[in-house]
């Protein structure tokens, strides 16, 4: 166990080192949010790509993985929105208090650490949630909110959730990284080495990012941001537990790894959603500080878990 999380402390070492150098204002939050945009749109991008266009479709795709995955973030999903109602929270930011429950930083975070703790194997598992939790959930979260704003659903929704998925980086760059291999060829050696060098940016870019968007963040209701960062870290895992060892058994390494992607804290980008819609910022913003740091010894303990009962 010991190990593992002297594994996974420079990764958190380098969100702090953002963190500082937000927190003193070395790094405004123009300079954070101009490398946020180059890790969300190139470094990260040209990673991706460059992982899934040397994995085929049958590398990355797996029926039962996505099955309990979605069933494990379904059910925590469930039981953070009955409490919310419980608490009379109203349809919207019970939507967004679900989200933090089960929405964690797979691609700033999840993508570069697991891969480099888990081995290159890892990226289809941890594509395919990265797929769930943008294609199924973000989809939600949008469908609530303006469900909940024009008291009706209106088709042209799913027409603008289509939109925006066919925009995001993640998906285009997965997509198109499928796609090349499909064709059967091998890219090309300058283009290999080019998304190589520029994804290589996206680690130390990525964490250092998220470390400098948490020196904004603010702590508001720190009871729910306790419940959420719980939710996230303990019960999200623990349920993705359940379905990927025994509802839909899978093999060892697959389910470590999808329990381990389930146990990262919460991800920023509900933040900008919690933002773009005007409901509960602030909550938001304490459950990812609190999540995040806590997660830097909850995940080394889920990942010092599963190692337990699969081949690292």
């Amino acid at each position: 166990m010991l190990d593992i999380f002297l594994q996974t402390l420079p990764f958190f070492a380098v969100i702090a080192l953002g963190y500082g150098a937000g927190r003193t204002g070395f790094f405004t939050p123009e300079a954070t949010a101009y490398l946020t945009k180059f890790v969300f749109y190139f470094a990260l991008s040209a990673m991706l790509f460059r992982f899934s266009a040397n994995l085929s479709l049958g590398e990355v795709w797996n029926g039962r993985l996505v099955a309990a995955y979605l069933w494990g973030t379904a059910f925590v999903y469930g039981i953070a929105t009955i409490v919310a109602l419980l608490r009379l929270q109203g349809m919207r930011r019970t939507a967004v208090e679900a989200q933090c429950a089960v929405i964690g930083n797979t691609g700033f975070l999840g993508v570069p650490m697991l891969v480099l703790l888990l081995g290159e194997q890892a990226i289809g598992p941890v594509m395919m949630v990265l797929a769930v939790d943008l294609v199924v959930f973000s989809s939600l979260i949008v469908i609530l909110m303006s469900i909940a704003n024009e008291g009706r659903f209106d088709i042209s929704i799913v027409k603008n959730i289509g939109i925006g998925l066919l925009k995001n980086p993640m998906i285009v760059s997965m997509v198109l990284g499928l796609s090349w291999s499909a064709t059967g060829f091998a890219l090309p050696t300058p283009i290999n080495a080019f998304v190589t060098l520029l994804g290589a940016a996206a680690t130390p870019g990525a964490l250092f990012a998220i470390g400098a968007s948490l020196a904004g963040k603010s702590t508001e209701k720190i009871e729910v941001a306790l419940w959420l960062s719980f939710c996230k870290l303990i019960l999200h895992p623990a349920f993705v537990a359940i379905a990927a060892i025994w509802l839909f058994p899978l093999d060892p390494y697959s389910a470590g790894v999808i329990i381990s992607a389930a146990a990262l804290p919460v991800a920023g980008n509900v933040y900008m959603l919690a933002q773009h819609y005007g409901v509960a910022p602030q909550r938001v913003s304490a459950a990812i500080l609190v999540s995040t740091a806590i997660s830097i010894v909850t995940v080394s303990l889920v990942i010092g878990w599963v190692s337990g009962f699969q081949p690292l």
